[in-house]
């Protein structure tokens, strides 16, 4: 036993660990941004998110990806905005009234991640998450995470999606 717990009661013991572990727990515990692509859902980390935008005019770009839309400019800051189901490689849909612009800082880079419907921020336990099934393995996804009601949660790589 530590010199820190000596003098304590054993009950005072047991609620110091269970707040140590608690902590320990919390570490572990991120929220999440989720949204809707092609009828999965998604989870970015909400330290990457700085704002969801709707109904802004995408400039397109000649000589890029077919998943790079083009640009917006965004309060004077020209932001570059990828399509998350071409990305994905997924076929393309029409623009609804529920697609949103996800605007991301990635380290250095911010950019902006057209998505089907923004859904909900979740608290995520990343400990609780599981690697994607290799023949399933999405080239952004990371791992995925079950919530309630047996959603699936599969968490990106924000890393990957400005990747070439």
């Amino acid at each position: 036993m530590s010199n820190e717990k000596e003098g304590l009661t054993a009950q005072e013991i047991l609620e110091s660990e269970e707040m140590e572990a608690s902590a320990a727990e919390d570490t572990s515990t991120k929220e999440f941004l989720t949204f809707v692509s092609d009828g999965l859902t998604y989870g970015v980390p909400t330290e990457h998110v700085i704002e969801i935008i709707t109904n802004h005019t995408i400039r397109p770009l000649p000589l890029v990806p077919d998943y790079v839309q083009g640009i917006i400019n965004l309060r004077g800051q020209i932001i570059p905005i990828i399509d998350i189901r071409l990305r994905l490689g997924k076929p393309f849909l029409e623009y609804t009234s529920k697609t949103c612009i996800i605007i991301l800082d990635i380290g250095s880079d911010r950019i902006g991640v057209c998505v089907d419907a923004v859904s909900q921020v979740l608290s995520l336990d990343e400990s609780q998450s599981s690697p994607v099934p290799l023949e399933d393995r999405q080239q952004l996804a990371t791992s995925m995470i079950s919530v309630e009601g047996g959603k699936i949660v599969l968490l990106l790589n924000c890393s990957a999606i400005i990747e070439s």
